[in-house]
């Protein structure tokens, strides 16, 4: 069914292109995909259009790091379908730098790289770090989302708990700012969902199921596992995921759903997963790996 050209209007796997519900993992450049999702032989410059003949999104994380240079915007674009979606990750510039003070400039530039992918470009996601929090910058976060401009949509996503407050849930409602609602619970409780402080604040969700973030890296910050199975089965949080979802989408226009590795081990199975059980088929390649995990201590697997 697959053959060996990876073109993305070849034999497309999803069911409805037209679905409103938009799912797909965290980058499609993750090196341990090869021979797992991509075959081994596959140069990465395709990556992405075979990405794409499976899922129907892809958050870019490179953009948290710099603006995409005109040509591989025009890559991207001719590599996926038109119902082929993508969301970023704002500058860190912006985030963790400025702390969202004095960035109208860097944010305008960006915005200006981005233009060319305008008609297939989901949110922008504002990811704040931790220590961004209300005492010192509650000033900084109004005056952020007083001046975003229009004609873009934009979540944000809190790393510290003082921001689960009223008054900040009105400030994102009133301008059509998304809450982001992300998932990084620890892997000794998996099964769990946080279904705690999960406010609605715009006709859209974007959401991020993460996984334990603190896990992935050994104390000299080498990876500490490698990303080509599921490691940890999340089955029942994803099933909770899937109702809460499944009611959201009758009230919300679209829904952005973004996988981890570390949320599994595997983001392409738990897209898969996730989507099934919200009427997406999204069927993975022959080089795709059993989805189940063994169990007990063995599934973290290190390298």
């Amino acid at each position: 069914m697959w053959g060996n050209s990876p073109h993305p209007n070849h034999q497309s796997q999803i069911i409805n292109h037209q679905s409103p519900i938009h799912i797909g993992s965290c980058a499609w450049t993750s090196e341990d995909w090869r021979g797992s999702f991509y075959p081994a032989d596959l140069p990465a410059s395709r990556w992405l259009a075979w990405y794409a003949r499976v899922f129907n999104a892809v958050e870019i994380d490179s953009t948290f790091y710099a603006s995409p240079p005109a040509h591989a915007i025009a890559h991207w674009l001719a590599e996926t379908p038109a119902h082929f979606r993508f969301t970023c990750t704002a500058p860190r510039t912006i985030t963790h730098q400025f702390r969202l003070r004095g960035c109208e400039a860097v944010l305008a530039d960006f915005l200006a790289a981005m233009q060319p992918l305008h008609g297939r470009l989901g949110p922008i996601l504002i990811q704040l770090p931790p220590s961004f929090a209300p005492p010192t910058d509650a000033t900084a976060l109004r005056d952020f989302v007083l001046a975003l401009p229009r004609g873009w949509r934009f979540a944000i996503e809190f790393r510290h708990a003082d921001w689960h407050q009223p008054r900040f849930v009105k400030l994102l409602e009133e301008h059509g700012v998304c809450w982001a609602w992300s998932d990084r619970t620890p892997v000794a409780d998996q099964d769990q969902a946080p279904f705690g402080f999960l406010p609605e604040t715009a006709d859209f969700l974007y959401v991020r199921l993460m996984g334990d973030l603190q896990a992935r890296n050994e104390a000299g910050g080498e990876h500490a596992f490698r990303y080509k199975e599921v490691l940890w089965s999340r089955a029942a949080a994803i099933e909770s995921w899937a109702v809460r979802l499944h009611k959201q989408a009758e009230h919300v226009k679209n829904i952005y759903i973004l996988c981890g590795n570390h949320y599994e081990g595997f983001a392409p199975v738990t897209c898969r997963q996730l989507g099934a059980r919200l009427g997406l088929d999204f069927t993975l390649p022959p080089t795709a790996v059993p989805e189940s995990a063994p169990s007990g201590p063995r599934q973290m697997k290190l390298l």
